[in-house]
């Protein structure tokens, strides 16, 4: 049995729950999200808890437990905690500024990116090289923050680009003259 899916989720004060078949609705402090789940799935909510129970053993039923469940306890954290991403800009010249709820970027291109965020993803500019990307769905946060690095992968010569904050880039060794 999935050790993911038997798992309960704790759903704290402040937190409400709302489940319509497989829709499942979440509203907390942060703010609100709501998923269409798997129909064959069932998702009891008792005593401050979620539970997702399945129907069979077979494979897909399995692996949609572990899958609901993840997705479930993302869920409840994000409308209490939030998501958070950071992002380094590395290079000369390299830099983020914020223009209203997008951010601009001077990346060693000719023009300057303008990143319009998602609904629901929050931009910040913490210093002119660390980018921020925060919000309630964890799944849009990653996306937008993946999205954000595309512009300008590091490269592994010089680590010049936009990394994860903490993020170990493989470095290669240049030329060597004979």
């Amino acid at each position: 049995m999935s050790r993911i899916g038997k798992r309960v989720i704790r759903v704290p004060d402040g937190v409400t729950v709302m489940i319509e078949g497989s829709h499942v609705k979440i509203k907390g402090p942060k703010g609100e999200i709501e998923r269409e789940f798997h129909p064959a799935l069932e998702i009891v909510h008792e005593n401050g808890e979620l539970r997702v129970k399945r129907p069979s053993d077979r494979r897909d039923h399995r692996a949609l437990h572990g899958l609901t469940g993840s997705l479930l306890t993302n869920m409840v954290k994000g409308v209490t905690e939030g998501f958070l991403k950071k992002l380094e800009i590395v290079g000369v010249g390299y830099r983020a500024e914020a223009a209203g709820k997008a951010l601009r970027f001077h990346l060693g291109y000719s023009h300057p990116i303008t990143y319009d965020p998602p609904e629901g993803v929050t931009l910040g500019v913490e210093s002119p090289t660390l980018v921020t990307v925060s919000g309630v769905d964890n799944e849009k946060v990653g996306q937008a923050a993946a999205e954000i690095r595309a512009f300008r992968p590091p490269e592994p010569y010089k680590g010049k680009g936009i990394r994860y904050h903490g993020e170990q880039v493989r470095r290669k060794a240049g030329k060597t003259a004979i």
